[in-house]
C-alpha cells in the first residue's frame, strides 16, 4: 500500500483560482498541495490560454497581498473608462447624441479608490506565470500531472486517491478544478444551468491607434462584443457568436479570420491585426446548489460558471479564495477542525448569495440585450439614459463592478490573511 501524505487541505485544480487560493491559505498558516492533470509548467504557455482578463481594482488589492503585485504590474494595462452601448453595429460608442450608451470613467469614484482604475487588464498567461512563481517560491507543493481518482470523507477526514495509486488525507478538500469539478461530483452537489446557443471568440490584436486605455462594450443582436485595452497598443476582443458560427472560425484559416473581423468591426478597430493563437470557448451557466459538503468546499467554476458578459468569473472565484482562505485560517488559530461543517458554514454563508445574485443578474443581462425586439430595445435604452444621467447611480455600478461593495475579505482590503 502507498505511503500516506498528510496535508491540511488538498486542492483540486492549480489554476487561476485554486493557485490564488492555495497562496491565500499557506500565507494563513496552512499545509497544502496542488493536485492537477495538466503538467503546471503547461498553464504558462502563450496556447494554453489566449483570454485576458479584467481584473477588478479590489481583486488587484488581493493579487498585490499574495505578492504578485510586482510581476503583473508590467503587464497590466489600466482601464480608466468604460464605454457601453446598444446598438446594432459597433462604433455607436463614438456618437454620444445616442441615448443608448453608457459612461464610465474611474475619476468619478478616485476619492473612494485612491486614484485607482476601474480594473486592469492581464493577460491569463501573464498571471499564470506569476503564480507559478509565487507557489514555487513559497515552496507549496505541486502534483503535476496527475488526477483525482476519488474522495471519501468520513468524521474525521478526507482522503483523496490518486489515478496513479497516491494517497494524500487531509481535513478538508477544495474544489477549484473547474466546471466539471470531480469533488463537486465526489460530494454528490448537483448544478443547476444551460447553454446560451453560443460560443465566446477570443483573439488578441495590435491596434492602428493607441486605446486610451478606454473599454468598449457593444451588446450587439447576436451577443456583446467587447474591446478591452492591453499593454503595448494591444486590446483583447471579446465576441459572441452563434455556436455554429463559433466552431466555423475555430476551423477557419488565418486570412478567413481575419477578414471576418475586418468586416464586422475593421473601420472601428483601425487597421488592427490578430496577434497570436485565437481561441473559441462554448458559453453556459453552470452553479451549484451548494458550496460545502461533508469536509469539501468549491470555488472558483467548480462552484459558478457565469457568462463573461460583465467579464466577472475570475473576480468571482478569487474573491471566492480570500473568503474561504481567511475562514479557515481563522479557525486553524482558534484551535478548530478547519473541516467541521461550522466552519465550512460560514464560508457558504458568505459566499452564496453573492454568487447567486451575481450569476442570476448576468444571465438576464445576457437575455435583456442579446436581441434585436423593438420594445425591449426601446426599454432598455431608456434605462441605459437614466443610468448614464444619474450620477449616484453610476458610481454605484461602478463600485460594484470593482468588487469594493458588501463585506469584503481581507486580501480584497489589501490586507493580509
Amino acid at each position: 500500500m502507498a505511503d500516506i501524505e498528510r496535508y491540511d487541505i488538498v486542492i483540486a485544480g492549480a489554476g487561476l483560482t485554486g493557485a490564488a487560493f492555495a497562496l491565500a491559505a499557506a500565507q494563513g498558516g496552512l499545509k497544502v498541495v496542488m493536485i492537477d492533470p495538466q503538467p503546471f509548467d503547461a498553464q504558462l504557455a502563450p496556447t494554453f490560454d489566449g483570454r485576458s482578463t479584467a481584473i477588478a481594482f479590489s481583486t488587484f488589492r488581493m493579487l498585490d497581498a499574495l505578492g504578485l503585485g510586482e510581476a503583473l504590474r508590467p503587464h497590466a494595462c489600466r482601464m480608466d473608462h468604460i464605454l457601453v452601448t446598444d446598438g446594432r453595429r459597433p462604433g455607436a460608442a463614438s456618437r454620444p447624441a445616442l441615448p443608448a450608451f453608457l459612461r464610465f470613467d474611474a475619476e468619478e469614484i478616485g476619492g473612494r479608490t485612491g486614484g485607482e482604475p476601474l480594473g486592469y487588464m492581464v493577460e491569463n498567461r501573464r498571471i499564470r506565470a506569476a503564480l507559478a512563481e509565487a507557489v514555487t517560491a513559497a515552496g507549496i507543493a505541486v502534483r503535476a500531472p496527475a488526477s483525482v481518482a476519488t474522495v471519501v470523507t468520513d468524521a474525521g477526514r478526507a482522503t483523496v486517491t490518486l489515478a496513479d495509486g497516491a494517497v494524500l488525507t487531509a481535513p478538508l478538500v477544495v474544489g477549484a478544478e473547474g466546471r466539471g469539478s470531480v469533488v463537486r461530483r465526489a460530494a454528490g452537489i448537483e448544478t443547476v444551468g444551460w447553454g446560451y446557443g453560443q460560443s465566446g471568440v477570443v483573439a488578441t490584436v495590435r491596434l492602428g491607434r493607441d486605446h486610451g486605455n478606454v473599454a468598449h462594450e457593444y451588446f450587439l443582436p447576436g451577443g456583446p462584443f467587447a474591446i478591452l485595452p492591453l499593454t503595448d497598443q494591444r486590446a483583447s476582443l471579446v465576441w459572441t457568436e452563434t455556436t455554429r458560427r463559433g466552431e466555423a472560425l475555430r476551423s477557419a484559416s488565418d486570412d478567413a479570420f481575419h477578414a471576418h473581423l475586418m468586416r464586422r468591426f475593421g473601420e472601428f478597430l483601425d487597421g488592427a491585426t490578430v496577434e497570436g493563437p485565437r481561441f473559441v470557448y462554448p458559453l453556459s451557466l453552470s452553479l451549484a446548489e451548494k458550496l460545502v459538503a461533508p469536509r469539501i468546499a468549491l470555488i472558483g467554476d467548480a462552484a459558478h460558471g457565469v457568462h463573461p458578459v460583465a467579464g466577472q468569473g475570475l473576480n468571482m472565484g478569487l474573491k471566492d479564495a480570500a473568503a474561504l482562505a481567511e475562514v479557515l485560517a481563522e479557525a486553524a488559530r482558534l484551535g478548530e477542525d478547519i473541516g467541521a461543517e461550522t466552519v465550512l458554514d460560514r464560508y457558504a454563508r458568505w459566499r452564496r448569495f453573492d454568487n447567486a445574485a451575481l450569476a442570476a443578474g448576468f444571465d438576464a443581462f445576457v437575455r435583456l440585450f442579446s436581441n434585436d425586439i423593438a420594445p425591449i430595445r426601446l426599454a432598455r435604452d431608456l434605462g441605459m439614459a437614466a443610468v448614464n444621467r444619474i450620477g449616484p447611480l453610476r458610481r454605484a455600478f461602478m463600485q460594484e463592478a470593482g468588487g469594493a461593495t458588501g463585506d469584503l475579505p481581507r486580501l480584497l482590503r489589501g490586507e493580509a490573511v
